[in-house]
């Protein structure tokens, strides 16, 4: 399927719920072009909802990031069409809290591959429709909760590990796309009251989104590489 672009154009992961959802919300908004990718989007009924009001300019499409079939076919499907800003926000928490002695190696793997190899797919398939926009920007949801030089803690490693390596896959991307023109980073979204982040975090989905959006419009080449919190601050690989 070949899409005509309407202003400017945005391809979101996990965008059926939480942050992900939030972002569709705003940027929908703005009159933005969105390509809004979900695992199961006939149970996504807010998404749908959206799309259902936003006059044709976004649509919901199936992407399940653990899948390399799945990244597939929507590549096939979306084809050329360029995107001023790839947003990899897929993502899980895997195993809460996991430390040493109780450390459930299964969901271990699990979380490295959507949390690690799944923006990596996706970036991969994605990588030229990005070079071919105007904006040129590539933005994977990370967490200070990856940082090696920032953290002190003894446990969380499934999490923290699978947010340092998809930290590394995106420096790595940064430095093989800057060439191209394109822009690679790395965002904390703050802890954010969503599911994952529970109902006592501290700032809201609207808030966390908001402040990665000024971020995003922000870019210049210069950030290219870079691991920026939600308010634009620079975090420690």
């Amino acid at each position: 399927m070949r899409y005509v672009p309407l202003m400017q154009n945005i391809m979101i992961t996990g965008a059926s719920r939480g942050i992900g959802l939030e972002f569709v919300r705003q940027y929908n908004a703005d009159g933005w072009r969105i390509f809004a990718c979900c695992r199961t989007p006939g149970q996504a009924s807010e998404l749908n909802d959206i799309a259902a009001r936003s006059d044709g300019r976004v649509t919901v499409h199936q992407l399940d990031v653990d899948q390399g079939s799945s990244v597939a076919a929507l590549k096939a499907e979306i084809g050329d069409q360029p995107f001023d800003v790839l947003l990899n926000n897929a993502g899980i928490m895997g195993q809460r809290n996991a430390a040493r002695g109780g450390i459930d190696y299964d969901a271990w793997r699990g979380c490295l591959v959507t949390n690690a190899m799944g923006p990596m797919r996706v970036a991969e398939a994605f990588a030229d429709n990005v070079a071919a926009s105007t904006q040129k920007k590539l933005i994977t949801i990370s967490s200070r909760m990856g940082s090696i030089g920032e953290t002190s803690a003894t446990n969380s490693i499934v999490y923290r590990s699978s947010k340092a390596a998809v930290n590394m896959v995106m420096k790595i991307l940064a430095n093989d796309l800057g060439p191209q023109g394109v822009i690679a980073i790395c965002v904390h979204p703050g802890w954010v009251r969503t599911d994952m982040g529970g109902s006592s975090a501290d700032i809201s989905p609207e808030e966390s989104a908001g402040g990665i959006r000024n971020v995003i419009a922000g870019l210049t080449a210069a950030d290219n590489g870079g691991f920026r919190n939600y308010d634009g601050g620079v975090i420690q690989w």
